[in-house]
């Protein structure tokens, strides 16, 4: 049977810990965490799903979570708004946007002290998915010292960011993506593999290495179901490691966000 990669077993205790972090905030600072999430009118049900989810999560450990639903064009302002706030120490806006040309235009609008996603270029804060990445390998014991390491997918979210951690700590790690000649052979040639690209079922279980580990951190929407970048084979192969369908990168995303949130507040209590 396939070994699992499951965040959810490991969420509870990060939970915990931030729970705690964030009454002593309150209770030794009178400092109150707080993050708002920004996102369109035209954000799918998957999309709003995310975010209830998100704000559950806050709601769990003390961390006001406000919504703002806005257009595109008021962004800008509302951002601007948000940011010149004390109270408020996370900002993130909710992707993809209606009009996805505008992303880089907007997330750049956030301060870099206030952007807990980590995507702006001046951000003080790593990608939320690439920590949780991070944690999910930690969490199993998955060490990637003289590994052969491939990020499939360059994206904003998690590829580029996660490559960028890890080539920094001194791992060796080959980012492939649309003009990799061979993706099969550089996989099977791969001890640990991060796929983020969002094209369903992009890799099969012959694509593999023997025991590989493997992480699924790719979203696409397939009539309101949300699917991953492995094809069904990958887990039925009893040598891999592999994340679940449902609970393995997703639930450690959010609490590596709220990591960040209570981080922000925390540096804010310190200036």
């Amino acid at each position: 049977m396939t070994k699992s990669l499951n965040g959810t077993e490991l969420v509870g205790y990060i939970k915990e810990r931030q729970a705690r972090q964030v009454r002593g905030l309150r209770q030794a600072w009178k400092l109150f965490p707080k993050l708002v999430i920004i996102k369109t009118p035209g954000a799918s049900k998957v999309i709003n799903t995310y975010v209830r989810l998100k704000q559950a999560y806050g709601a769990d450990i003390l961390i006001q979570t406000d919504i703002e639903t806005v257009a595109e064009a008021d962004m800008p302002t509302l951002i601007d708004r948000l940011n010149k706030d004390e109270s408020v120490h996370g900002i993130i806006v909710q992707l993809p946007l209606d009009d996805a040309s505008k992303t880089d235009e907007i997330l750049e609008l956030i301060a870099p002290e206030k952007d807990v996603d980590g995507l702006g270029s001046k951000a003080r804060f790593d990608s939320a998915t690439a920590i949780a990445i991070n944690w999910l390998l930690a969490g199993y014991g998955v060490a990637l010292e003289n590994k052969r390491i491939a990020i499939v997918g360059n994206g904003r979210l998690v590829g580029a960011p996660l490559a960028r951690m890890w080539t920094g700590s001194g791992f060796t790690v080959k980012v492939l993506d649309r003009s990799t000649g061979d993706m099969a052979k550089e996989l099977r040639e791969s001890d640990v593999i991060v796929t983020a690209t969002g094209a369903p079922r992009l890799i099969t279980a012959a694509m593999l290495n023997v025991g590989a580990v493997v992480v699924d951190a790719g979203t696409a929407s397939e009539k309101g179901v949300i699917i991953g970048d492995l094809d069904e084979s990958v887990r039925e192969r009893d040598d891999l490691t592999v994340t679940p369908e449902k609970g393995g990168v997703g639930p450690l995303t959010v609490a590596a966000l709220f990591d960040n949130v209570i981080a922000a507040a925390s540096a804010r209590q310190s200036e």
